[in-house]
């Protein structure tokens, strides 16, 4: 007989807390209002046709202005951008005007805003969202980019940010 191992949330987290992720920050703006947030969970999903999906905390309404909006921009951080990404995690609890006063912003395509010095910029139209447990996945088609200077990347790994 097969024994179930239950999986305790806490656990979870502290062996998530193992695994190093580029942290970037991803932005909309729109019809339903602008918004920024720092996230780690992203990723290549093809490149013919060029495509990527974040993950969002779909237990926090603000968020849902991503998927109201139909765009997205994939913003990808450098190590010099770690008061950045603090600022965009909610740290401070600075509005979203603050937050974007921190940086030099523009746009490519969509109309999300792109941040300036970003490593890679993915400016993206979203193609489809799927609720799964406590995140929307936002799968975005790459309708704009921007490769950026070479610095060194921000990585988020056991519950700090590290450059590599």
């Amino acid at each position: 007989m097969l024994k179930k191992n239950e999986i305790q949330p806490r656990l979870y987290r502290d062996a998530m807390a193992n695994f190093a992720g580029h942290v970037h920050i991803v932005t909309t703006d729109g019809p339903a209002g602008r918004r920024g947030t720092t996230v780690i969970a992203a990723c290549s999903v093809s490149d013919d046709p060029p495509t990527v999906l974040v993950c969002l905390m779909r237990t926090n309404p603000a968020n849902d202005v991503f998927a109201e909006n139909g765009v997205f921009a994939l913003n990808t951080l450098g190590h010099h951008h770690e008061g950045l990404a603090n600022a965009f995690s909610g740290l401070g609890r600075l509005t979203q005007d603050d937050r974007f006063a921190r940086a030099e912003w523009d746009t490519i395509s969509t109309g999300a805003p792109t941040l300036v010095d970003a490593l890679s910029v993915f400016d993206c139209r979203i193609i489809e969202a799927k609720d799964v447990a406590t995140h929307r996945v936002l799968f975005g088609k790459v309708t704009g980019l921007r490769v950026g200077n070479k610095v060194r990347p921000l990585i988020y790994h056991d519950r700090g940010y590290h450059g590599l």
